[in-house]
Parts: structure tokens; sequence; C-alpha cells
């Protein structure tokens, strides 16, 4: 399908471009948010009546932008998650939870402002793409930790999960070193001077078969 684009649209077009896409993405994205209309004839004469109005409009939107991207650009937000001893989270991070997490900080932005390639599911530092407009993007980090006290520790450049796998095998070696030794009760070490056979034991004694 093609579609006018009505703004810049990422890793697909700039405002007033005719692209094609899949209509699923046209339908259910591009359409009902008023990034795109129909390419055709009528559509195309519409969009012309409308260009300084729609450039007028995005380049006031993109200083609103921008000055948000300014007092959020480099900021960091914590999300405490449960996870193994290697750092494997039970469960993930969304696109919806950094969104949250930003919100209980007093920053507000959209789960579809936020990109991520695929959900966190490991402990430590991530730098996170925030879209707060087409032509505008800032970038946070997030900072997933077991406790807050882990999460200050990773922000201050410590590899957590590093630690914790030299404990872990530490651990491993002192469990090894206290470990019991066992002998075999019944094959008990000769004793100095004893006799080594029945037979060394009666010539010592002088007795004869």
């Amino acid at each position: 399908m093609e579609v006018i684009l009505l703004e810049r649209v990422e890793n697909l077009g700039q405002m007033g471009d005719v692209v094609s896409v899949k209509p699923g993405y046209a339908r259910n994205f591009l359409l009902p948010l008023k990034k795109a209309l129909r390419a055709n004839e009528s559509n195309k004469k519409v969009f012309d009546g409308q260009r300084a109005e729609l450039e007028a409009r995005n380049l006031e939107r993109k200083k609103d932008a921008e000055a948000a991207s300014t007092k959020l650009d480099g900021r960091s937000f914590v999300l405490i998650r449960q996870a193994s001893e290697t750092g494997a989270l039970y469960g993930s991070v969304s696109a919806r939870d950094i969104a949250a997490a930003a919100s209980e900080d007093g920053v507000q932005i959209e789960r579809g402002q936020v990109r991520l390639e695929k959900p966190i599911k490991t402990l430590g530092l991530m730098p996170v793409r925030v879209v707060m407009h087409p032509e505008v993007v800032a970038s946070i980090n997030i900072n997933v930790a077991r406790s807050e006290d882990e999460a200050e520790r990773q922000a201050r450049g410590e590899n957590v999960l590093a630690q914790n796998e030299e404990r872990i095998e530490e651990e491993g070696e002192n469990e090894a070193d206290a470990a019991p030794e066992f002998f075999d009760e019944g094959a008990q070490a000769p004793v100095e001077g004893a006799p080594e056979s029945d037979a060394e034991e009666k010539s010592a004694t002088g007795e004869n078969g």
C-alpha cells in the first residue's frame, strides 16, 4: 500500500514522501495515528493544501520535544527486579515498564516513545532511546538491579555480575577445602616395626608350622 507521510517516520521517510508499506502497518499504525494518508489524487491535493500548516505544527512540536529532551537526555531510572546469581531476570523489562519507571520519577513519556529492540532480560545498565519527536531522540540509562544498594553499585561502575561469579567460585573452593576426607577403615596403615605377614610374625616368635 502507498501512503503520503504527514510527518517524518523513522526508517521510512520525510513529510510529503510517498512510500510503500505493508497494509497492516498502514491500517494499524500510520493511518489511525494520522501520520499518513492513503496515496491517491484526492489526498495528494489535501496534503498540498495543508502542507504549510503541517510544517508549522511540526516545527512547534519539535521545539517542545527539544525542550523536553534536554531535561530527559542522560537521565537514569532504576528498576528493581528478581534475578538469578548469574543475572538472568525472572521475567523481563519492557517499554511499558520503562515508561512507568520514568513516570514514577516525575518524567512523562509514552510507551510508544521507548525504543527497545527486545525486552531486557538481564541485570545491568542499558542505554535506551526515547523518541520525543520524529526528529528529536533522547538517550536514557536503565539500571536493572535486585536492590537499591546493587543499583547504586552499578551506577558507580561496579561489575556486580563479575563480583557474583567470583564470590560463587570462592565459595565453591572453600567448600571443596572443607570437605572431609574419607578413608577405607579396613585398610589400616602399617605400624612401624610390626611384622608384615603371619609367616614373619611366627619367625619372629620362634614358632614353626
